[in-house]
């Protein structure tokens, strides 16, 4: 009983004595703080509108007939897209694409409403500026959108002509109706799809960025004590560990909440997975990297300064790495493997699983599993960090 008594003590002195070092530093405090509040809402602020609408597109009409008219007026009816301008000619509308006044544009021949007349296949001509992929795509959905109703219009028509009814013509062109069911994010949404992982990401990054700085500050200063209290220089460094782990820990938990619960309610995020199932596989995704920002910090940065630059670097490799905005299962198997070297990665897609999928944790049973075993790794890793940090301040 008096080894367990003294050991929470040893404990709670370096919990403390952590604690007075991450107040003490302006600089960790905000980001901690700031970085963990103000990065979630700025990304819920710029991502406001999920979806892209209204793209402004051009039509250069040749033929002029009433089947083009009509397929003109159904493309600036498409809510995907608004016909600002009918040009003349192909070149007046590159002119316009390259001035970014339009992100497409239409091109109907001359023999577009002759060739329909004539029960041909007619052509239709569309161009699009693939630099902004989010205008690519919603000027194809839309143009997509509109030839596939123009083609059932014209075939029912043909069919009626050949002596059918509507009803009967309808069926022949459409024998199987099909719904369009995008599971998990109804809208096709940006922000549905992409926040919620990079909120995720804000937690890892801060964490990583904030010890990474407290540990930069002490090996810069070659001060072992800053490390460890005088009182426990000869001590388990387990106790080290564990008590500035915990320092961390009760420092995020609430922030955690904030950004995993309460940023999504207000933005309007997808939350359909259990809360109880998001508690639980936050605390291993905190405590994976907490213990591996404690390694990192104590192993590779020896200056404040280089926090801020494995910050910048890892950032987008981290993203990438996840398996959100890339199929993992197109990744090579190098990088794949290299992803689960960082608890970003289990992380973010355990989460998402959860939150945007409805996945309880037996569900995401291997992010949770792959959490818990870098959690021990990295907490081994940490303390023995301390060790080789207090070897490299002796040399």
């Amino acid at each position: 009983m008096k080894r367990l008594l003294d050991a929470l003590s040893d404990i709670w002195l370096v919990f403390t004595a952590e604690v007075r070092r991450v107040f003490g530093n302006p600089s960790v405090l905000l980001i901690f703080i700031g970085g963990s509040l103000i990065y979630p809402a700025i990304f819920c602020f710029v991502y406001l509108n999920e979806v892209v609408n209204m793209v402004p597109v051009a039509v250069v009409d040749e033929s002029q007939s009433e089947a083009s008219k009509r397929l003109v007026h159904k493309i600036d009816a498409t809510p995907e897209l608004v016909v600002d301008y009918q040009c003349a000619t192909i070149e007046e509308a590159k002119t316009l694409l390259r001035d970014q006044r339009i992100h497409g544009f239409f091109f109907i021949p001359r023999d577009y409403g002759t060739r329909l007349a004539q029960m041909e296949t007619a052509h239709v001509a569309v161009f699009c500026d693939m630099s902004p992929f989010l205008y690519y795509r919603c000027v194809m959905q839309g143009a997509s959108n509109v030839l596939k109703d123009e083609m059932e219009h014209i075939e029912i028509g043909r069919y009626e002509l050949s002596g059918m009814t509507e009803v009967e013509a309808a069926g022949s062109f459409a024998p199987v109706k099909y719904d369009d069911v995008k599971l998990y994010n109804p809208s096709g949404g940006f922000t549905s799809f992409l926040v919620p992982a990079l909120l995720v990401l804000v937690l890892h990054q801060t964490l990583f960025l904030g010890i990474g700085i407290v540990c930069g500050t002490a090996n810069e200063d070659e001060r072992y004590r800053l490390k460890i209290p005088t009182a426990l220089r000869r001590k388990s460094i387990y106790r080290v560990t564990l008590g500035q782990v915990l320092c961390y820990l009760l420092i995020y938990v609430p922030l955690s909440a904030i950004v995993l619960v309460l940023v999504p309610y207000i933005a309007h995020l997808p939350q359909i997975g259990a809360i109880h199932d998001v508690i639980l596989m936050l605390l291993p995704f905190l405590l994976a990297t907490i213990c591996f920002s404690i390694a990192f910090g104590n192993f590779f940065i020896h200056e404040r300064t280089n926090g801020i630059l494995y910050f910048i670097f890892f950032s987008v490799i981290l993203l990438f790495l996840s398996g959100i905005v890339w199929p993992q299962s197109n990744l090579p198997s190098f990088w794949s493997a290299v992803s689960y070297l960082f608890p970003s990665t289990p992380g973010m897609r355990g989460f998402v699983k959860i939150t945007s999928m409805g996945a309880t944790l037996s569900e995401a049973r291997s992010e949770y599993l792959t959490l818990w075993i870098q959690t021990a790794v990295y907490f081994e890793l940490a303390c023995q960090s301390l060790v080789f940090n207090k070897k490299f301040h002796k040399r």
